[in-house]
């Protein structure tokens, strides 16, 4: 039996069992902890029956949730989030708790036994009447008959909204014959393809490149809010606002009902136009005129209260919450005093047919209600022993005696057998077993995690699990993330009209859109780019390779070209000449790395395993993965210089530690540099815990220490006594001798200045180097990628880490306030951020007014580095609740106790700056918050609604090292190698000078290039993408951009596929667009110049170098292959291939013929070369 039956055998809960099949309430006393958790998996599992939980905040129903998903299968619990006050929900809006509301309603609405989670607030929400719930589902099966337009309306009502790709859940997308629907109730968007009205296919697809998974034989799509409306609701909404309207006029003066009339008419309009806003929340009592809640959507099923009283005095405190913001809505006033937000939480309870469990562990505070039965079911807190083991071992004989079941539940595999010898070490006698098979009468150890051990007497059990043994927290399994931000962030080099381009041959100019035009009776897609006094090119797409999106150091307006003159050829020389000193400079860089000999470290051995085992949580790939390439540079006899990426957060350090203690079992010393004092603190305290059961010496050089300290740290270096020391620049002053230093490890390389750098070159000569770095600049992006440096990038989360919940809203000081309370609720703590020193203190002091009881400190730039160290430890230490800062918390400080952050202005904010400020929470296993705000009523510039979206988008960790390829690395490219770069970069967009850059190198380094020419084609085929096969410009662009891609058949496969799949089947034009492309690939490859028609001849014209390496004969043998009829003959150094066109022949097939042709003859080219070079 497993550990709920266990509970729930006990004479106790089989009496709970036995009432709650009849209505009525019944107390249960006693429970606390964990125990919650398993009693409600024994009652849940025994009844079979749906079940609603209630607690009293939402972090607490979030906490059970968790915690429930641990015992039960995951599939079973669902969350149903409200927030606590309208206001934050009218401010703010998160899809994700939209989404799990949706899936709550769904489970209670199909009466499948489920257990749903929620808060006072859920309880008083109201909603839509159940039957119209359930008439808002659709479903999609194949073979049924559907209309386009009805299914796009229901849709629209279900609350979905178009747009032309589906990218976030509640989008819906139809082309042609194809509707997307990215559905609340499913992990992956759906595709249904319709043949004329059938339904010809259902499939799920991936968000990152939209292609198809899997199909399936029927979907059912649930609503995309739980606020869903029709056009009755609307219709009956505005008469009953009228009445209510008429009804209050009468008391009111002139001007308050003008001004009421003015409010309402807004709202009226929007409704007629059948649009519903998030601040029309507070007239769901207008809307849903029955009163439907949670409860109604419950069936037959159990409602259990997890403390009434606490649920109580929370629903008072909304509600009280509720009214202070109703008397701040002036206009609305008289109105909204005859509405009711949200029900009352007594009334419903106490009005409830169903069978209802209250829990509590005592019996006070639930007031006057009557019970059908009262049980007590004794549960206690278990001891904690901080890994005691002779402490444990006392009390295992005790528990022996008793005859007590004892069970620890641990969290990991590896874990368990080290445990079980451990007490075997100590005599407690145990065994291993699987949590389904648990003994009566022993102690055993099972896989499993829970909040919190207990013991309950009356069933002779004793549950304890790491936390009480090891005085650590749980970890929760492992989620893979459903979202590829990669593809995601391909979106920032999408055009849009009005970007800047810089063309290679014309330069700088404006893109203006795609445009088809007809040129000799055959269409084609052109770009249009603008260049200076409004001259336009038209670029052919089969040429888009050629332009690039204008990336520049710090996002300033370039100057536009001139169309032909010669500004542009002068701008690209003087960037050339400059290009290729950077290019000698790069390549004896990696010449000298290549000539020095280093240290080669042993491999691993036990010692080295024991260290990695000892790590409390569990690694993930990229952290394995990383160490390895780390450890095998280490190995090698060159010096190793390699760059560890990861977001802020992801274990980083834990890589590092272990390169650390592989250097130092070695016999060598390693010198870690940290930016900042307080890091170094905090690395300096990380160490001694890590190392602590490991014969390990280490020192910390910083402000902190005293001069006698620092003293004895020097000679300890000097004399080999000290194995690691952790410090600021400091380490990098003279008087710091090492006996043998073997690795250096560096933390946020950038922000160490030159003079710095230059002192760090000396010491990396000859030592292994490893540099951390959350968003690497640029230029260390480029040394990297070419192969100067090494890259290693962590982009998994580490298990336990939620996505951070991000707001963007309005501030609003309700907002403020409840989401301080609720994070001091849960003992964290709050950054709050106000960039302007000159008034921080009174935003402290006013913060302190709004919510009195929280200790409040501030800091800011202009302290002196001590009173900044002083407050920062405080605050790391706990001795404040808010702390109010100006930007400065960026730089890598880490503190897991603030889970929420607030920011002001966030509109003014470059992506960069927001996502590593966004980085300082979240980095502990609790559901972190940050609200980004804006001043009320400020319209915001379009590009910071762009920015503060994008940001929104991002709630996945792992998206740094993305969002720094794009916008940060543009910003830094400058520094690619040192200032006088940034003219340079900018007079040429930065993607151009990068590949300029690279093919420099490569040049220097003896790197030969495939020989490939750029052969023009005209043919006489109608060969583009027309506007009613793909309508959207950057899909289309994105589809010719892949096509003038191809390096081989698979690709040509792939686009192939992925039209079919997201368009449906595409017209011969883009059949004929796809051949081309093929036959370009081909071309190239053959070195060919061109090949055009004329009537019904087409001819192939070699390049100079084909034809004089090629001998005639091997061109016959080649041609002699196909099935054309041709004539050759060699004109001017270059070989030309004249088809006829053959009565039976169609130009497709000749096409396939050209293909066969010169990809035989690119085969001969290359293997000549490779005869050549042998």
């Amino acid at each position: 039996m497993d550990l709920s039956e266990l509970i729930g055998q006990t004479d106790e809960l089989q009496t709970v069992r036995q009432q709650l099949t009849q209505p009525g309430r019944h107390l249960l006393t006693g429970v606390l902890g964990s125990a919650k958790t398993l009693i409600l998996k024994s009652l849940f599992q025994q009844l079979k029956k749906p079940f609603l939980v209630v607690t009293d905040t939402l972090s607490h129903a979030q906490k059970l949730t968790a915690d429930l998903t641990n015992v039960l299968d995951e599939e079973q619990v669902r969350l149903f989030p409200v927030e606590e006050l309208v206001a934050t929900e009218i401010a703010t809006s998160s899809p994700d708790f939209q989404s799990q509301r949706v899936r709550a309603l769904t489970a209670l609405s199909q009466h499948k036994a489920k257990v749903v989670v929620t808060s006072a607030s859920g309880l008083r929400r109201r909603l839509a009447p159940v039957e119209m719930w359930n008439h808002n589902q659709l479903t999609f099966k194949v073979g049924a008959e559907l209309e386009l337009e009805q299914v796009s309306h229901q849709l629209v009502q279900m609350g979905y909204q178009r747009q032309k790709l589906v990218d976030r859940p509640g989008d819906f997308a139809i082309r042609g014959s194809i509707i997307d629907i990215y559905s609340l109730n499913h992990e992956l968007p759906v595709r249904i393809d319709l043949f004329d009205t059938e339904i010809d296919s259902v499939r799920f697809f991936e968000i990152g490149n939209q292609r198809s998974l899997e199909n399936v034989d029927e979907i059912s799509v649930m609503p995309a809010t739980d606020m869903i409306q029709n056009s009755q609701i609307f219709t009956d909404g505005i008469r009953r606002l009228q009445e209510l309207e008429a009804q209050v006029k009468p008391a009111l003066k002139e001007e308050q009902a003008d001004e009421l009339r003015r409010q309402l008419d807004a709202v009226i309009t929007m409704w007629k136009d059948q649009e519903l806003l998030k601040e029309h929340r507070i007239f769901t009592q207008i809307l849903y005129p029955q009163a439907t809640s949670l409860l109604d959507y419950l069936d037959d099923g159990v409602l259990v209260l997890d403390d009434y009283a606490k649920i109580l005095e929370h629903a008072d405190e909304i509600e009280q919450n509720e009214q202070v913001w109703l008397d701040e809505k002036e206009e609305l006033k008289p109105v909204l005093d005859q509405l009711q937000l949200g029900f009352e939480v007594r009334k419903l309870v106490r009005e409830t047919k169903k069978s209802t469990l209250f829990m509590s562990l005592f019996k006070k505070g639930i007031g006057r209600l009557k019970f059908a039965s009262l049980t007590d079911l004794k549960v206690r807190t278990v001891q904690q022993f901080f890994s005691q083991m002779p402490l444990l071992q006392t009390e295992a004989r005790r528990w022996n005696k008793q005859n007590q079941t004892v069970v620890l539940m641990i969290q990991d595999e590896e874990r368990l057998t080290k445990i079980s010898q451990t007490l075997d070490d100590f005599e407690i006698p145990n065994i291993m077993t699987q949590p389904e098979n648990l003994q009566r009468g022993i102690l055993q150890i099972v896989r499993g995690s829970l909040q919190s051990g207990f013991e309950v007497p009356s069933a002779k059990l004793v549950v304890l699990t790491e936390t009480e043994l090891f005085a650590k927290a749980t970890k929760k399994r492992a989620k893979r993330l459903t979202m590829e931000n990669a593809e995601r962030l391909k979106s920032y080099t999408d055009l849009k009209e009005g970007d800047f381009v810089v063309h290679v041959d014309h330069g700088v100019g404006r893109y203006l859109g795609v445009k088809t035009m007809e040129v000799d009776g055959k269409h084609q897609d052109y770009l249009t780019l603008e260049y200076q006094k409004g001259a336009k090119l038209y670029v052919p797409v089969n040429q888009l390779d050629r332009v690039q999106k204008y990336v520049s150091s710090d996002a300033k307006t370039p100057h536009l070209n001139k169309l032909g003159g010669s500004e542009w050829h002068k701008t690209k020389k003087r960037v050339a000449s400059k290009i290729e000193d950077i290019a000698d400079e790069l390549v004896d860089l990696y010449a000298e790395r290549e000539m020095k000999t280093g240290f080669a470290f042993p491999k691993d051995d036990a010692y080295q395993r024991e260290f990695e085992d000892a790590f409390p949580y569990t690694e993930t790939p990229d952290q394995l993965r990383s160490t390895s390439e780390i450890k095998q540079d280490m190995e090698n006899k060159h010096p190793m210089d390699r760059l560890l990426i990861g977001d802020v957060g992801y274990g980083k350090t834990e890589v590092a530690l272990r390169a650390a203690f592989k250097a130092v079992e070695a016999g060598k010393q390693v010198a870690f540099l940290v930016p900042t004092t307080v890091l170094a603190q905090q690395h300096y305290e990380t160490m001694i815990e890590r190392f602590e059961n490991f014969p390990i010496e280490i020192g910390i050089l910083s402000r902190f220490n005293t001069p006698a300290e620092t003293k004895q740290v020097l000679e300890n270096l000097k004399d080999g006594k000290c194995d690691i020391v952790v410090g600021t620049h400091r380490l990098l002053s003279k008087d710091v001798q090492f006996k043998d230093l073997g690795l250096l490890i560096i933390d946020e390389e950038q922000r160490f200045g030159v003079k710095h750098k230059e002192r760090l070159k000396q010491l990396k000569s000859t030592v292994d180097v490893l540099t951390l770095t959350a968003t690497p600049i640029p230029r260390t992006l480029n040394m990297s990628m070419l192969g100067v440096r090494d890259l290693s990038v962590i982009e998994t989360a580490p298990v336990n880490r939620y996505p951070i919940q991000t707001y963007v809203m309005e501030q609003d000081n309700q907002v403020i306030a409840n989401g301080i309370r609720r994070e001091m609720e849960r003992g964290g703590q709050v950054f709050y951020l106000h960039n302007r020193v000159k008034d921080i203190e009174k935003k402290a002091a006013a913060l302190q007014a709004l919510v009195p009881e929280a200790r409040i400190t501030y800091i800011h730039g202009q302290m002196t580095e001590n009173q900044m160290e002083k407050i920062l430890m405080d605050f790391i230490h706990g001795d404040y609740d808010v702390l109010v800062t100006t930007t400065i918390i960026e730089t890598g400080v880490d503190i897991p106790n603030a889970n929420t952050l607030f920011v002001e202005d966030a509109d003014r904010m470059g992506l960069a700056q927001l996502y590593q400020l966004r980085g300082r929470v979240g980095r502990s296993s609790r559901v972190a918050y940050a609200y980004f705000m804006y001043k009320p009523d400020k319209v915001l510039t379009e590009v910071s609604e762009k920015r503060l979206e994008a940001i929104k988008d991002f709630t996945e960790l792992g998206s740094g090292f993305k969002i720094a390829m794009r916008d940060l690395a543009i910003r830094g490219a400058g520094n690619l190698l040192g200032k006088q770069q940034h003219g340079f970069i900018d007079s040429v967009g930065y993607d151009l000078y990068t590949q300029m850059l690279n093919e420099a190198v490569a040049r220097k380094r003896g790197v030969k290039p495939e020989e490939k020419t750029d052969a023009t084609i005209n043919l006489d085929v109608e060969a583009y993408i027309p506007q009613s096969y793909i309508d959207d410009e950057q899909q289309k662009i994105e589809i010719y951009k892949r096509i003038r891609q191809f390096k081989n058949f698979n690709q040509y496969q792939e686009v192939q596929d992925d039209l079919i799949d997201r368009f449906g089947d595409y017209p011969d034009e883009v059949s004929n667009l796809l051949e081309i492309g093929l036959l370009k690939m081909d071309a190239d490859r053959a070195l060919v110049d061109q090949i055009f028609q004329k009537k019904d001849e087409i001819t192939i014209v070699f390049s100079k170098k084909a034809t004089t390496r090629l001998s005639g004969s091997q061109f016959l043998a080649a041609v002699s292959q196909t099935k054309l009829s041709t004539s050759m003959n060699v004109d001017n150094l270059q070989m030309k291939i004249t088809i006829k066109k053959k009565a039976d022949q169609t130009l497709a097939q000749i096409i396939l013929e050209m293909q066969n042709l010169l990809s035989e003859i690119a085969k001969m080219l290359s293997s000549q070369e490779k005869v050549h070079e042998g």
